[in-house]
């Protein structure tokens, strides 16, 4: 009975009917909420909608939102004059464009690419707060990192730190969702960035906040790919620990940070944004400035500096990144890059821990290594993010270069822009390259081929 109604011309009417009704939805959605996609994402949801439109469209109500700033306007900040009048200053100028803050001064950077190191600089700077501590990430697993961790606030918290802990909602689950009341009892303040049971429409569940950061007194920040687990740091129970890159300094850049924290915390929360502190500035550099990424951002930040560099570069890429789904915008500027003769150099791991993205990312690195860029496979789990163009930028902080992380993340990178510290992060990735071997190409076979296809048709959600 069933299966005659399905051949039935009523039933083939009424399917054509909800696969129409299904793409008005996607077309109304998509205008109405200025949610700009690449072409590789329109064309999966629009196949998606029209093949299995039972399936695809309600996933589409759940996950289709890219952008929460639907305004459409930036505001475009200031930034330094003279600096904006050298060869160097296309990174500014283009991040000045696209309304992000102006270029500020910080001291003492330190880069950690050792899991040791990076923990004794997270300890030092919880234990050194005087005022305030707050701190963003996306994990905070219940193993031996994160109840040091908060040991260490609840002690804070009870010394009269006022303590605000930032905690994606999805991350928490993954992180085990350790234990939060002891340090609410002390006295902190502590937020789900949207739980998975959160109030509808108010954000996507596909939308998550990957930002990491702990900035104390407003003068002192931690930042870059780290999760608060022991896998970041020093791993646990004879696992090795990952290789990562986070880095910390001091001055009105963690001030900078700090605003973006404030902003997501608002976000969380339901709340207004606390009145924006004057940042100083100091005279002379370095200088350095917080490029903000994700639904919060009229542009795609990150994704479009990134190209843009790709154009720019005179004489290197070096990239460092633990997955490799680019969109086709990025993958085609990196291959052109290639092709003038920058030297693009490109570190990865061999296996990572997202077999989907290892999957994925061939086709992409076939190409890379056709068009003259180089491409390294380190033998450890590698999990820094990290971006070198010549002597004018170096990118630091949570982006991958993915599809997911450029264009749907909640993300941020800092963009430093003094010579000595831009080849000091060049070094860092550097030494990962001498530890890696080069990517052998290896043509696939029909099967490969097409299930490498698949997977990218959903790479978007990577």
């Amino acid at each position: 009975m069933i299966s005659k109604f399905l051949q039935s011309p009523q039933w083939l009417s009424l399917h054509g009917l909800i696969v129409v009704i299904g793409l008005l939805i996607y077309v109304l959605i998509t205008h109405s909420l200025c949610q700009r996609r690449s072409s590789t994402a329109a064309v999966s949801w629009v196949l998606t909608i029209a093949l299995i439109p039972y399936i695809g469209l309600p996933l589409f109500l759940l996950f289709g939102t890219r952008k929460l700033d639907r305004s459409g306007k930036r505001v475009i900040s200031t930034t330094l004059a003279a600096d904006l009048n050298t060869d160097e200053a296309w990174p500014r100028k283009l991040a000045a464009s696209m309304g992000q803050p102006s270029v500020v001064s910080y001291q003492n950077l330190s880069i950690h690419s050792d899991g040791k190191q990076a923990l004794q600089s997270l300890w030092k700077l919880i234990d050194g707060a005087k005022q305030e501590l707050v701190l963003c990430t996306f994990i905070l697993a219940r193993d031996a990192v994160g109840h040091s961790l908060m040991a260490r606030l609840i002690a804070k918290a009870r010394e009269g730190v006022k303590i605000r802990l930032l905690i994606d909602g999805v991350g928490h689950m993954m992180g085990g969702a350790i234990n939060l009341h002891k340090l609410k009892a002390a006295g902190a303040q502590i937020a789900l960035y949207a739980p998975i049971l959160h109030v509808p429409f108010k954000s996507s569940t596909n939308l998550r906040n990957h930002r990491k950061m702990v900035v104390a007194d407003e003068v002192r920040l931690w930042c870059g790919g780290r999760n608060f687990a022991s896998e970041y740091f020093e791993g646990e129970h004879k696992h090795k620990p990952w290789k990562d890159l986070t880095f910390d300094l001091e001055g009105p850049l963690a001030a900078q940070a700090r605003e973006l924290f404030e902003h997501d915390w608002a976000f969380a929360t339901g709340s207004h944004p606390t009145k924006r502190s004057q940042i100083v500035q100091i005279a002379r550099g370095p200088y350095a400035q917080v490029i903000a990424s994700g639904p919060d951002q009229v542009d795609d930040t990150v994704h479009d500096l990134l190209v843009t560099a790709c154009f720019k570069a005179r004489t290197r890429i070096t990239a460092v990144t633990p997955y490799f789904v680019p969109t086709d915008a990025l993958l085609m500027a990196l291959l052109l890059a290639a092709r003038r003769d920058v030297m693009v150099d490109l570190i990865l791991p061999i296996h990572s821990n997202h077999r989907m993205a290892d999957f994925a990312r061939h086709r992409a690195l076939r190409e890379l290594a056709a068009a003259g860029g180089r491409v390294w496979l380190v033998p450890y789990m590698l999990h820094a993010k990290a971006v070198v163009i010549d002597d004018s930028v170096a990118l630091s902080g949570t982006v991958n270069l993915d599809s997911r992380s450029l264009l749907l993340n909640y993300e941020l990178m800092v963009a430093f822009y003094a010579v000595a510290d831009i080849q000091h992060f060049a070094g860092v990735i550097e030494k990962h390259r001498e530890a890696a071997k080069r990517y052998q190409v290896r043509k696939p076979g029909l099967l490969r081929d097409l299930s490498e296809g698949l997977v990218l048709w959903l790479a978007f959600q990577l």
